[in-house]
């Protein structure tokens, strides 16, 4: 494994547990009815579909959209995360299968999916022109891309947050490894989602749209869950 995805690794096996309970209480709370009106924008929910949610962690989103009947398998390549997948999935008695798995070269078929998902997880990747294409070739005809992500390399710390934020609970050592692993990918990236949509074309994708105004949407509230750093969700078809 690249030094930089073990780091990856160990960073997220070190926020395991107070990840997946914050998880658990956004599935349960109003945040859950947000996600879904932003998926449904690009994901047909009137028949089942294989979706496969790549950086899956808890298994947030792949719970989300099994719950609405589709057919989800969730990756991850820190397998602490797929334990605590499972057990969300256990816990919320929502089917969908979890892998360890390398989320830039999925070992699957080509076209073994209808939909990929992703959320937070593309600005980690030291690779993500190879995440993208390899997630091109998994599609089926007529599939769909949907990655929610922000810059988060080139972010900026914010002025004032929320005494509860998604971050209050990272120890100051793994504040600054987070810090950190973004120096160490920042040089690898352009600003995005420009350069996404540059990568994605190069990939063979067709038709690309990205919406900015989805964090206003999902972050209009400083609570526990926000998120200072601005998302973007860009959906891209083969």
């Amino acid at each position: 494994m690249e030094a930089i995805k073990q780091r990856m690794t160990d960073y997220w096996t070190q926020r395991v547990d107070s990840f997946l309970a914050l998880r658990i209480k956004e599935f349960e709370g109003e945040k859950h009815e947000l996600w879904l009106d932003e998926l449904k924008k690009y994901i047909p929910m009137d028949r089942k579909l294989d979706i496969l949610d790549v950086g899956t962690g808890t298994g947030f989103l792949a719970l989300l959209l099994a719950s609405q009947g589709h057919h989800v398998t969730g990756i991850d390549l820190t397998p602490d995360m797929i334990r605590a997948a499972e057990k969300m999935s256990g816990q919320l008695g929502i089917p969908a299968d979890f892998y360890v798995m390398d989320g830039e070269t999925p070992d699957f078929k080509e076209g073994s999916f209808d939909v990929i998902v992703s959320r937070n997880l593309t600005w980690a990747l030291p690779h993500m022109d190879k995440a993208y294409q390899s997630w091109y070739r998994l599609l089926r005809k007529n599939g769909v891309l949907v990655n929610f992500d922000g810059d988060y390399c080139r972010e900026k710390a914010p002025m004032a947050l929320p005494k509860h934020h998604a971050h209050s609970d990272i120890a100051p050592g793994l504040m600054d490894e987070y810090e950190h692993l973004k120096e160490a990918l920042k040089d690898g990236q352009q600003p995005r989602p420009q350069w996404d949509r540059q990568l994605l074309a190069r990939a063979g994708f067709s038709q690309i749209k990205v919406d900015t105004s989805v964090w206003y949407r999902i972050y209009g509230q400083m609570d526990e869950f926000y998120n200072p750093t601005p998302i973007f969700t860009i959906a891209a078809y083969v």
